[in-house]
């Protein structure tokens, strides 16, 4: 398989996971087939998942990650500054990994596949080659 289709199903596949799980968060998909449904369940696995933040920053470090997870996903699917939009989305998606690990044991962030999405980042942040980017439309400005 082409190295240029392989980069831009891993910007594709990582970009609309985070997409997705924020519109699970947001109630955006069917209860039936939805992990959280609402962000009051988000914010519940997220305090389990991080035992050692105060509750009252619970809801600060919700927004914050699902900030972050509509920019890296944004940014991924578009080509945005891609190497840097890979690189930091695969140390958010490990430290998420690592909290589950350390919280409720190793199953479920290897049953989410959190480690292999990590990985599949890291690898996206070194793949040099532009293929269906806008940083290609920018650097041919510049």
């Amino acid at each position: 398989m082409n190295i240029k289709i392989i980069k831009l199903f891993l910007r594709i596949g990582i970009g609309i996971g985070f997409l997705s799980a924020v519109a699970d968060r947001l109630g955006l998909w069917p209860e039936e087939i939805s992990a959280w449904g609402n962000w009051e369940n988000f914010l519940s696995y997220t305090q389990l998942i991080n035992p050692v933040i105060p509750e009252m920053l619970i809801p600060v470090v919700g927004v914050a990650v699902t900030g972050l997870e509509v920019i890296f996903g944004i940014c991924l699917i578009l080509g945005l500054k891609t190497e840097l939009m890979a690189k930091l989305s695969g140390y958010l998606l490990l430290i998420f990994a690592l909290t589950i690990t350390f919280s409720t044991g190793i199953k479920g962030a290897l049953d989410y596949s959190v480690f292999a999405a990590s990985a599949g980042a890291f690898a996206l942040s070194i793949m040099k080659e532009k293929y269906l980017e806008i940083d290609v439309l920018i650097s041919k400005k510049n």
